[in-house]
């Protein structure tokens, strides 16, 4: 039977705290790599042969100059402002089918592709 930590009342008792050298804390938040800390630590005492725990957001980012990169490129692209302006033209049938205005919407088509994938790489996320 698993012991639980609660009190009379149901409530879970007061926080346990463990003191460690500089280094140690250092290994620990290396080994724990994005996960809480606690949530590691009682991982790896309590439940080892269970898959690690699921990273929180701590460290969501795998490559900030990726991402700085991404976020320049869409200041830069004015994306929002030029659908919403494709949007309206072709609402009111005012968006005439140029070669010019198809190789402005391959080219936007082309950069949001290309912010989705620096954006999917630089969170270190899989396609």
């Amino acid at each position: 039977m698993q012991k639980t930590f609660k009190n009379a009342t149901g409530k879970r008792q007061a926080p346990f705290s463990l003191r460690l050298t500089f280094e140690e804390r250092a290994q620990l938040e290396k080994d724990a790599a994005g996960f809480s800390l606690s949530g590691y630590i009682k991982w790896r005492l309590f439940d080892p042969d269970r898959p690690r725990p699921k990273k929180r957001g701590k460290v969501p980012v795998k490559d900030h100059k990726m991402l700085a990169a991404l976020i320049a490129k869409l200041g830069q692209s004015r994306l929002s402002q030029n659908v919403n302006q494709l949007a309206k033209a072709v609402h009111t049938g005012s968006l005439p089918v140029t070669p010019e205005t198809e190789a402005d919407l391959q080219k936007a088509s082309k950069d949001i592709a290309d912010i989705r994938t620096m954006l999917i790489e630089a969170l270190g996320l899989k396609e």
